[in-house]
């Protein structure tokens, strides 16, 4: 569900598929349509289980210091389908949408893709009317297969690697690695964060199969924390301040820093010191009020780097967990990695056609102190003796900021 797409359907006649369709058969067949815009771009492709979004957002706003002009398609959506499409850090406007759907129409879009490849087709139009220096490309789901591995990127980047969609992309980090590892292109180099043994193996693997460098977490580049955090890379760059918390963002920053290096991308200290100090991601770990916290950790692996930055910021403090979740999460493992520093728990119910019912999440609650509502009655008002922290599915983080 991509909020607010089906109106954009529906005005401009345009009918896509409300469902996934793992391929590029289809998407490749459109985009000849609409002449290819894929190919004259100058793209980063990322993919990965967890840190996407974060890695972006360091590059975005690490480029506009550097004065370029940037491109970013992202999902799911923070509000709706108009920040998955960014121009310089700025949503697409709906006077720019129209015209793109417009364009869709025309050369005859209508039944030949999914959602979610019709909105891919719809941002590299956008990024080819706009023309950014530098395009931040992710991935929706894997990479092999998915709609945005249509291009030819400057450099391949894969932040990390969990089990998740495992319905899809299998139930093993090897098998979830070789979709992620489907980015990697011929002769393109490669960036990968810090990944399990089995999921490093299937990246080295198919590095040398494509004849791509690839740049490896701790052994290639690093964030030195010894005291004052420093990049460690092709160059090396101090860190004075670092608004993202957490030792997993720590890992993302360093894992941006060196995908532009290997993109041939000249960088400056003062500009990298400026942007990493003041970017910030909207859900993760966001502060939204006096101790209150919202994060879309929706799998085991992002709930376990939550609990590390929690634990890192407010030593010996207890939370106040509010949970919504999707029912194709493994949600009863994500609240056995959040117990351990839990007062309670408040599971609710929230609009969207997968969400888990709120009874079934408490039904497995490894603790006694908790309740059910719905995300209307949610309010974010914190207390002095515990933080409120609101985590899962971004679908709620979002309906919740919308109220």
């Amino acid at each position: 569900m991509i909020p607010k797409l089906d109106e954009y359907k529906k005005q401009f006649e345009i009918e896509s598929a409300d469902e996934i369709k793992p391929g590029l058969e289809a998407i490749q067949q459109a985009l000849t349509y609409v002449l290819n815009p894929e190919k004259d771009l100058r793209v980063i492709h990322v993919a990965g289980t967890n840190g996407k979004g974060s890695t972006i957002a360091v590059m975005e706003a690490v480029l506009q210091k550097h004065g370029y002009s940037t491109g970013v398609f992202s999902s799911p959506a923070m509000i709706d389908l108009h920040d998955q499409i960014r121009i310089n850090g700025k949503p697409i406007s709906s006077i720019e949408l129209e015209f793109i759907f417009e364009e869709m129409n025309a050369v005859g879009l209508s039944g030949l893709l999914t959602d979610f490849e019709l909105l891919t087709v719809a941002a590299f139009i956008a990024f080819r009317n706009a023309s950014p220096d530098y395009i931040l490309l992710e991935t929706g789901m894997g990479g092999r297969f998915d709609s945005t591995n249509v291009v030819v990127p400057l450099v391949s980047v894969i932040t990390s690697i969990a089990l998740d969609h495992t319905g899809f992309l299998g139930d093993t980090q090897r098998k979830i690695a070789r979709h992620k590892a489907g980015i990697i292109k011929p002769g393109i180099p490669v960036v990968i964060g810090e990944l399990s043994e089995e999921a490093r193996e299937v990246m080295e693997e198919e590095a040398e199969l494509n004849r791509s460098i690839l740049y490896v977490y701790k052994k290639d580049f690093l964030m030195d924390e010894d005291g004052d955090e420093v990049f460690k890379g092709n160059q090396s760059f101090a860190i004075p301040e670092r608004r993202m918390k957490g030792p997993h963002q720590a890992i993302n920053h360093a894992v941006a820093l060196e995908a532009m290096l290997a993109a041939g991308i000249p960088l400056q200290q003062t500009k990298i010191a400026e942007a990493i100090a003041e970017v910030q991601l909207p859900f993760r770990f966001q502060k939204v009020a006096e101790n209150v916290y919202i994060d879309g950790a929706h799998n085991p692996a992002a709930a376990r780097m939550l609990v590390k930055t929690i634990q890192a910021e407010f030593p010996g403090i207890q939370v106040d967990w509010v949970v919504g979740m999707l029912n194709t999460k493994d949600y009863e493992e994500v609240l056995k990695v959040l117990a351990p520093i839990a007062h309670s728990f408040t599971f609710v119910d929230f609009p969207h056609p997968q969400a888990a019912k709120a009874e079934d999440l408490q039904a497995v609650c490894p603790i006694m102190n908790s309740q059910v509502m719905s995300s209307e009655d949610i309010d974010l008002i914190g207390n002095e003796k515990y933080i409120r922290v609101v985590v899962g599915s971004l679908y709620l983080l979002s309906s919740l900021m919308r109220q």
